[in-house]
């Protein structure tokens, strides 16, 4: 009896979830598109974006943003984790500074991945001509 509850209760509160939320709709974009670069889709939870690079960046901290990177052309030097110097805050949860003490070395080049975790430092430090790369923010609330 207690397992046909459940079931029956599983099944309820399924129905009333698909029924009073609306289902998000997917994004699609074209290769041109892809290639031409730029933000592709924003949502509170999550942004999806092609970005290029010609030179060293800021360090960047995003509090709430976990960045994951998928290179697809060029290479460049990216230093993660360590302590920020020189952080102020430029917006909400995001700060910039000019250099990382300590920190892991990594040389990205086509093919590669790196996951940084929302909170930890990273800087572009070195792009020696260009790198180009997908990337997923994911946002906590």
């Amino acid at each position: 009896m207690i397992r046909r509850l459940t079931g029956v209760l599983c099944v309820v509160v399924a129905a009333g979830t698909s029924l009073g939320a609306q289902q998000a709709a997917a994004t699609y974009v074209d290769a041109a598109r892809v290639t031409a670069g730029g933000t592709f889709a924003t949502t509170p939870d999550y942004a999806v974006q092609m970005l290029k690079r010609t030179a060293a960046g800021q360090v960047e901290v995003h509090t709430k943003e976990t960045d994951i990177f998928f290179v697809v052309d060029g290479d460049a030097t990216i230093v993660t984790g360590g302590t920020m110097v020189g952080g102020k805050e430029t917006q909400p949860n995001q700060l910039r500074g000019t250099s990382i003490d300590g920190g892991e070395t990594f040389h990205l080049k086509k093919g590669d991945s790196i996951t940084i975790p929302a909170g930890v430092p990273h800087w572009f430090k070195d792009v020696p001509q260009s790198i180009q790369y997908f990337t997923v923010k994911s946002i906590k609330p």
